[in-house]
């Protein structure tokens, strides 16, 4: 009973001294310490925090050009990685499949080639500055041609492909770290926009109430009312097919960008019709205030933990909406990769039962949704460090 009771007391004084703590700290302060208490939500953030790193050196780490084709390499497997005094892969051997009628590739370990690192191929710009071609891994270039077709039987230079190759040779690993750029940051740049726009009509249409209100309300409602799918593919559709990459981007951005808006709008407003009957809002008022002042120094404010919550979970449904889009045809369009346009290649059932690896792209969209969720989650407890 004395060691229960001491236990209970310890436990007791924990909880005060955290209390006591708690009590000196600032509200961002508190925020940060309960968004921490949060293990899928500070797993989330460094998944994805890994994920945009790797995006942002995706050609450093890509070990082939995500445009090169090879035919020789068509549906190629993933590469089998073996230990030769150091990483190293196999030789292949090309054998003719006369039931499929396709090349088929089989292991040749009797002769192994290293996998070097900071291994010299393609040159590319880092960051779109620095000319350099080092890519992190890689096994180096033999004298043969790497493209060319071996007869039957005869072994053929061995190539790293660590997620197989699609129909035409590409290296999906290559195309997937590419892919990443677009899909990724799509999602952030929409949602900015997104944000931006919701955030300012939201405001307004609660502050000022009356007319203004009512008029936003009704174009929430009708553009909410139209379904969303339809509606991007149809705009996506009318963008001019000679357009170049980067103007595409911007304009499905753009196009991501017209009804995400919507909902933040309507929930900042009710944020905000509970703020304009605050005390210190009719003080500041009475202290002779401009609108904006009042808008930009109270509303807006005690509104931005709450945007910042919404903000991160329409993310996930933008980065959702352009792979749809891609997918279909309607977004982005080669020679541009997004995670959407290569699942085009995973479309056919017997496709995927042959090639399953065509489907990992659809894995790196599952594994940022979720990773999204988990950081949203974290975020909405935090802005609640009261609660």
């Amino acid at each position: 009973m004395a060691v229960q009771a001491g236990s209970a007391d310890d436990t007791r004084a924990v909880a005060k001294k955290d209390k006591q703590d708690a009590g000196q700290m600032s509200q961002r302060q508190l925020m940060f310490r309960r968004f921490k208490q949060s293990k899928l939500a500070v797993f989330g953030l460094i998944v994805l925090f890994l994920m945009y790193l790797m995006a942002a050196f995706s050609s450093f780490l890509a070990p082939y050009d995500y445009d090169a084709i090879d035919s020789s390499s068509s549906y190629k497997a993933p590469t089998k990685v073996v230990w030769a005094g150091g990483p190293a892969v196999c030789g292949e051997v090309q054998t003719l499949d006369e039931v499929n009628l396709e090349w088929k590739y089989a292991n040749d370990c009797t002769k192994t080639y290293p996998i070097q690192f900071f291994n010299r191929s393609y040159p590319y710009k880092l960051f779109g500055l620095i000319p350099t071609n080092i890519h992190l891994f890689g096994v180096p270039q033999q004298p043969a041609d790497a493209n060319a077709v071996p007869t039957e039987g005869q072994a053929r230079p061995a190539k790293l492909y660590l997620l197989g190759g699609d129909k035409e040779g590409r290296d999906v690993f290559s195309r997937m770290l590419q892919g990443s750029r677009v899909s990724l940051t799509v999602g952030l740049v929409g949602v900015i926009f997104a944000t931006v726009l919701g955030s300012i009509l939201g405001t307004a249409s609660g502050y000022f109430g009356g007319a203004i209100d009512n008029v936003m309300q009704r174009v929430i409602e009708l553009i909410g009312s139209i379904p969303t799918i339809p509606l991007w593919a149809a705009l996506a559709a009318a963008l001019p097919g000679n357009i170049s990459v980067v103007r595409r981007y911007f304009f499905i951005t753009l196009i991501l960008s017209l009804i995400a808006w919507t909902g933040l709008a309507r929930q900042v407003r009710g944020k905000v019709l509970s703020y304009r009957t605050a005390d210190y809002t009719s003080a500041a008022r009475a202290a002779g205030g401009s609108h904006m002042r009042v808008i930009l120094t109270h509303m807006v404010p005690n509104a931005m933990s709450h945007i910042i919550v919404v903000a991160a979970l329409a993310v996930p449904a933008t980065i959702l909406a352009e792979t749809t889009l891609s997918f279909l045809g309607f977004g982005m369009q080669a020679p541009a990769v997004s995670w959407g346009t290569l699942l085009q290649d995973a479309q056919s059932i017997a496709v995927v039962t042959r090639y399953p690896w065509l489907l990992l792209p659809g894995v790196a969209v599952v594994l940022a949704l979720v990773c999204y969720q988990f950081l949203g989650d974290g975020l909405r407890d935090a802005a609640d460090p009261y609660g």
